[in-house]
């Protein structure tokens, strides 16, 4: 049996409340986001421009259309943006990645937003919302939202319980069943090994990594 280092103790016993609280509640948000916080790789001014850029870019979404602000992700490290989730043509794809790069503080975008039949995505928001009402759409798996919710959760626990792997470090979303990683590995072997679990992961298909790797990274 093995214990967690003391430096990754408080984000682990974190991580156990958030899974007390519910899954992916938001009580569980506030407490995962205030764990990874304590001891990632970014510096408190780089987690700053950050958190500006996703929140401007979020907001700006709700703005032209509040169905877009609950479709689409935009996650951000080091000024570098991820963008996930689903939209029903490519002219709003483009609509989103257009908007994004309005902002010059930006690095790089990758544009990972996946086109779904209008059916597809009726079934995802009505799934969504009823996982925000309660956990039954998550525990089953039912639907794909549903399954990706509960693959961000699964993935969650492990990367937390995994040795070697400074897991405040990455951020990833699952929509369809795909994948989609970013942030900072200490090493080849770290990624190596965080990649790994990702494929292992049950109801994962495929996935893709955004992960820079940077061997002063410190947790």
């Amino acid at each position: 049996m093995t214990f967690p280092s003391p430096k990754h103790l408080g984000s682990t016993l974190l991580l156990a409340l958030a899974l007390i609280l519910g899954g992916c509640t938001t009580a569980t948000t506030v407490v995962w986001e205030a764990a990874k916080k304590l001891h990632e790789q970014r510096t408190t001014d780089t987690q700053f421009t950050d958190t500006r850029i996703s929140a401007g870019l979020m907001s700006g979404l709700a703005e032209k259309d509040l169905a877009l602000f609950m479709d689409v992700n935009a996650d951000v490290w080091d000024s570098r943006v991820l963008l996930t989730g689903t939209v029903t043509d490519s002219a709003t794809r483009t609509q989103v990645l257009r908007h994004v790069r309005g902002d010059k503080r930006i690095a790089k975008i990758y544009n990972e937003i996946q086109v779904v039949s209008q059916a597809e995505q009726d079934r995802r928001r009505h799934a969504a919302k009823a996982q925000a009402d309660s956990q039954r759409a998550q525990q089953s798996g039912s639907t794909d939202t549903g399954n990706d919710l509960w693959i961000e959760t699964k993935i969650a626990a492990k990367l937390i319980a995994a040795r070697d792997v400074t897991s405040v470090n990455y951020r990833w979303r699952s929509v369809r069943n795909t994948l989609y990683v970013i942030g900072c590995a200490k090493s080849r072997q770290e990624l190596d090994q965080v990649l790994t679990l990702l494929r292992e992961t049950d109801g994962v298909r495929r996935v893709k990594s955004f992960v820079d790797i940077k061997t002063d990274a410190t947790a």
